[in-house]
């Protein structure tokens, strides 16, 4: 036996022992560089559901629950992100793992959004010609496999990004990396609604058709510049700087080859993780709800023109600045997890109700400071629930956890989606309202009981929240959760 050996210090683990001490550390700056990725992802999300939705239902008269299905049905190709994750770690491309597949993804999601946007237009120009039917569901159709297409590139594109941020991080830098991350993705909301309300200011009083058309295509051309200039300023020579992947190849491939099969069994194999998996559907599913109905909320009720129910995103991403601020360092301190999350879901469903009430006013303001109520809020939550994901994650199979969580949030987000486009589908036909009103002048007042299912909905979601929550418990998992993990590997392998 080696001295070495005999002293408790592997083999295996002597050899990288220099390597890693030379190699650079990631530091503040390059952290706030790599944030841009997710500032040019969240500009991305602000054109597709902040203005593609509110042209289709406010301005074509399609049906919110088509317009808002063909856009979400981008979320279900998260499944892909399993697959692609694996593929990065053992295919290298153009000698990259990760950055060669960051920059396709991003060049195909730009190529498939701007292609959406003229076939909407044709979809628009068939729904003026001769409504709403048959004769416009082919070109429905293809705005909708576009938008597969794009949920494929998002996944090649964001998996591969964070699969690099775990490569260049270690334990010290990992949540501050994350905690960036997440702050500069609503600072790319915020760019992109006040980006839309300035291309967009003159439309107010422009009611052409062609007009608005050249307008939205000036935007995206410029918009999809800037992402894919962000994309590359953000990953450019970080990989080959600060990647520890080789270094740990052996730890990833052990928990690479757990395939999605065997990460659900992980996930249902614990009493704990079970009911927080519950959890965090239904928070997504409420807090999401709203994404695909705000913008048309603003014009049709409240009679806002394109850039200004835009511009509301603005007001909920700076209140969720400032929850997620004083969440990690007052209220998690002080209150703790639980507490900091059961906060956040009452205010923000109290938020919710203010929304819906706004609406006997039709006063902008008053949706604005609503809206910024709720951002707040839901700030407190999301930050809240995420240090208590990380808390509700093993060690062991930190990778498979969080990238199960990913994919639940996905898919939970896209079925929100879809349902508040249903509900105020339903919320119309209820009022005695055509889905398809096209032509049709409607008072906003009359639509005001079908957005605020929507909103109430969501409220309620936010209480059923804090009774999942209520049941969470921390110490249960970090007792049982190694023992359920391996009975599940070991059950899978037999």
């Amino acid at each position: 036996m080696k001295t070495s050996d005999f002293r408790g210090l592997p083999p295996d683990e002597q050899e990288p022992t220099l390597p890693p001490a030379e190699m650079p550390k990631i530091g503040i700056l390059t952290m706030l560089r790599l944030g841009t990725f997710n500032m040019g992802l969240g500009i991305l999300s602000l054109l597709t559901l902040g203005l593609l939705n509110r042209i289709m239902i406010d301005e074509m008269r399609v049906p919110a629950f088509a317009a808002i299905g063909a856009i979400a049905i981008h979320q279900f190709m998260a499944p892909a992100r399993v697959w692609l994750g694996q593929l990065t770690d053992s295919k290298p491309l153009l000698g990259h793992h990760r950055t060669s597949y960051i920059w396709l993804g991003i060049g195909t999601m730009s190529l498939m959004l701007f292609t959406a946007v003229q076939v909407m237009w044709q979809l628009g120009a068939t729904i003026a010609e001769s409504g709403w039917g048959p004769q416009a569901y082919p070109w429905l159709a293809l705005f909708a496999a576009i938008f597969v297409v794009y949920g494929f590139g998002l996944c090649a594109t964001s998996t591969p990004f964070t699969a690099l941020l775990v490569d260049v991080s270690d334990e010290k830098t990992r949540s501050q990396v994350v905690g960036v991350g997440w702050s500069m993705l609503l600072v790319g909301i915020i760019m992109g609604a006040v980006l839309t309300k300035n291309v967009l200011a003159s439309l107010a009083d422009v009611p052409s058709f062609l007009e608005l058309q050249a307008s939205v295509n000036q935007l995206f051309l410029i918009a999809l510049a800037v992402v894919c200039g962000l994309t590359m300023f953000s990953t450019f020579g970080v990989e080959k700087k600060y990647s520890q992947l080789r270094q740990r190849s052996a730890a990833r491939d052990r928990e690479d080859s757990i395939s999605l099969g065997q990460a659900i069994k992980v996930l249902t194999a614990s009493r704990q993780t079970g009911i927080f998996f519950v959890f965090l559907l239904v928070l997504s599913l409420s807090l999401f709800l709203q994404d695909g109905v705000l913008e048309p909320y603003g014009g049709e009720v409240f009679g806002m023109s394109i850039s200004e129910t835009t511009g509301l995103n603005v007001f909920f991403g700076m209140g969720t600045l400032v929850g997620i601020i004083t969440t990690g360092f007052v209220l998690v301190p002080k209150l703790g997890k639980k507490r900091a999350v059961k906060l956040g879901c009452t205010g923000a469903a109290v938020g919710l109700l203010l929304i819906a009430a706004s609406g006997l006013t039709a006063d902008p303001k008053a949706l604005q400071g609503a809206l910024s109520l709720f951002g707040i809020f839901s700030g407190i939550l999301t930050t809240g629930s995420i240090v208590l994901m990380l808390d509700l994650t093993a060690a062991e199979t930190a990778g498979t956890f969080i990238g199960a969580w990913g994919l639940a949030q996905a898919i939970a987000r896209g079925s929100a989606q879809i349902l508040g486009g249903a509900l105020l589908s339903l919320g119309k036909v209820a009022s005695g309202i055509p889905a398809a009103s096209e032509g049709v002048e409607i008072a906003g007042s009359s639509l005001l009981p079908a957005y605020s299912l929507v909103f109430i909905t969501q409220a309620v979601g936010m209480m059923a929240a804090i009774a999942l929550i209520g049941r969470i418990n921390v110490r249960e998992f970090q007792l049982s959760a190694k023992e359920a993990i391996t009975a599940a590997l070991e059950s899978d392998l037999d």
